[in-house]
């Protein structure tokens, strides 16, 4: 006869208990995941998530970049941004030595900057990290980013800022 007790798992034989996102201690030190994250970080309301050998950075629950660390045994260190339409098939025929398509989200307009390479301008990444956010975010916190970006520009004058020259932070 079966007991209440006896159909229980028996604890002791439990694997131990580890967290899920649990963050590796590697991909923490590493410097370019710092440096992408100080780029990211300083968007409005933007969220960093490690996850085993990357990290997602996200806004309001939207992804708008990845740092991918050997991404599934490619090899490859990177950042992955949104584009519009067509861009990220444009840029990596144009440069396939920088740019690439990672596995399964390049389909679906992302494209991945080389981070390893011998030279990684940051001011680039910075402006492909803003413009992938400015895809996620929604218009609020793009309006907070134009303030940040243009002062003293009213937030309901879009084509005013559109005509400013965005000044250089690099």
């Amino acid at each position: 006869m079966w007991t209440r007790r006896a159909m229980r798992p028996d604890p002791s034989l439990a694997p131990p208990f580890l967290p899920i996102a649990l963050p590796s201690s590697s991909i923490n030190a590493e410097p370019r995941l710092r440096k992408l994250s100080a780029i990211c970080l300083r968007l409005p309301e933007s969220e960093r998530t490690l996850r085993g050998d990357h990290a997602d950075f996200r806004v309001r629950g939207k992804v708008f970049a990845y740092f991918l660390d050997n991404h599934h045994g490619d090899g490859i260190v990177a950042v992955c941004c949104k584009s519009e339409l067509g861009e990220n098939i444009d840029r990596v025929s144009r440069e396939p030595g920088r740019y690439y398509l990672p596995a399964y989200i390049g389909r679906r307009g992302w494209f991945g900057l080389r981070l390893d390479l011998r030279h990684v301008d940051w001011c680039e990444v910075k402006a492909l990290v803003e413009s992938s956010y400015r895809l996620a975010a929604p218009r609020t916190l793009i309006g907070v980013l134009d303030a940040e970006d243009f002062p003293g520009v009213a937030p309901d004058a879009p084509l005013a800022a559109s005509r400013i020259r965005r000044r250089s932070a690099c």
